[in-house]
This record gives C-alpha cells, structure tokens and sequence, in this order.
C-alpha cells in the first residue's frame, strides 16, 4: 500500500479566470470545483484526492497512490491555461507513511461538510436532522456537539482511530458548485449546493494501522473530490 503527498501553488487570478470562464466559479468563492476539474484535466483518472486548497499563501495538498514520476509525467501534458491556475511548475511530491503503529497520537486538522444523505436523495445537515428527530428534547444540543460526534463515527469506521481531543476552529454555511443533469443541448448545468462547511482540529489516536491509512487515503465524509475531508496530520507535540 503506497501513499503520497503532493503540493502545488494554485496561482488565484488564472484559477479564477478558468473557473469563470468554465462556469464553476462558487457564489460564495468556493474553489472546490474548479480544483476538481482541474485536477481531472491534469491527472486525469489519476486525480489526486482528497486535497485541500489553504489558500494563495499555503497552496494545495493532496494525496494520491500514484508514485512521484507518474503524476510528475501527467502534469507535464496539461494544457498552459491548466498548468499556470493549478501552478504544476510548483508541484512537488514526497511519499507519506503508510505504517502506523496502534496506540500512536496525532494531531489533525481537517474540513468537513457533515451532511447525510435523506431518503428523497438530498443531503441534509446532521446538526438539523438531529433537531428534527428529538424535537422535544430537553438537553440544549449544539452544533459543535452534534458535528464532533458524527467526526467520532467517522474515524472509528474499521476500528481506524479515536478521536482523544477536537474542537470545532471554523464554521460557515457555504454554497459550492456541483454539476447537475443535461440540459438539451447535452450541457451538464452548474448548480450552488448550500450545506455545513466546518474545519475541526483534535487529536487523534490510531487504531488499526492499515484501516487508518484506508481512511487517509478515503477522506472523510462526503465531496472528498471537491475540497472536503482530507486528513492533514502533525506529530501530537505540535497540537
């Protein structure tokens, strides 16, 4: 099982540029999207995900168990106007461990988007439902709470982690663009998709070595491929 990570500096103004003018730009300026296609135009099948975009100053993270020549030869075919928005001149990529010994102690970060998927198909904020289904509870139950314990069953999935420590640092309701059926003319149409969009940083304590690097690999909860539930580590000293 191999796992690496890979970093790139989007340059903003051709990233935005190339999202306008591919209709993927987020009302509220999300660029998940927009790094999803361009991710798929420059790796094709082999697009790097989960990835998390930090911004002009810190650049995009992404993993991927393609081995450093493989993307480094893909990102050499993407097109100019696809190389300058991702900033491939930029990419660099270093193998991640894979071997994790049971018991160890993380610090994470990561951003979520915690929604469920309802009976009728749409997803639905697990902070509402949660309200829905107790209406008359008596105990105040906060986002925070209702989020974290949701994250908690995200990582004990296979026996994977524990999450020993977390606190939500971020949060926001955030549109972001996703493609919908075609229209007529066989264009698929973009569509903002309201939902939770939440950053939380812990730390964990790993379970089961191989069921960890599983959910490294996975992300965590759903739109993995647009900017969503990468898990970014640090060594528990720096939480």
């Amino acid at each position: 099982m191999s796992l690496y990570l890979l970093h790139c500096s989007p340059d903003p103004e051709a990233l935005a540029i190339w999202a306008t003018r591919h209709r993927l730009l987020s009302p509220d300026g999300d660029d998940g999207y927009a790094l999803h296609a361009l991710l798929a135009a420059a790796f094709g099948e082999q697009s790097p995900k989960p990835f998390r975009y930090l911004g002009a100053r810190q650049g995009l993270l992404a993993y991927s168990d393609q081995p450093p020549a493989a993307l480094h030869d893909n990102a050499a075919l993407a097109t100019p106007d696809v190389a300058r928005a991702l900033g491939l001149d930029s990419l660099a990529v270093r193998p991640f461990p894979t071997s994790w010994t049971s018991g160890q102690t993380l610090s994470f970060e990561v951003r979520v988007r915690p929604v469920l998927r309802a009976k009728d198909g749409r997803e639905r904020d697990v902070f509402l439902h949660a309200i829905e289904a107790e209406p008359s509870s008596e105990q105040p139950v906060s986002r925070e709470s209702i989020y974290a314990e949701w994250l908690r069953k995200q990582f004990a999935e296979q026996g994977a982690a524990q999450i020993l420590q977390v606190g939500l640092d971020a949060f926001r309701l955030s549109r972001v663009v996703r493609r919908g059926g075609a229209d007529n003319s066989g264009r698929r149409q973009s569509r903002p998709v309201s939902g939770p969009d939440a950053v939380f940083k812990g730390q964990l304590c790993v379970g089961d070595g191989d069921a960890f690097t599983r959910l490294l690999q996975r992300g965590i909860g759903r739109h993995r491929a647009f900017g969503f539930g990468m898990l970014l580590l640090k060594p528990a000293r720096a939480c």
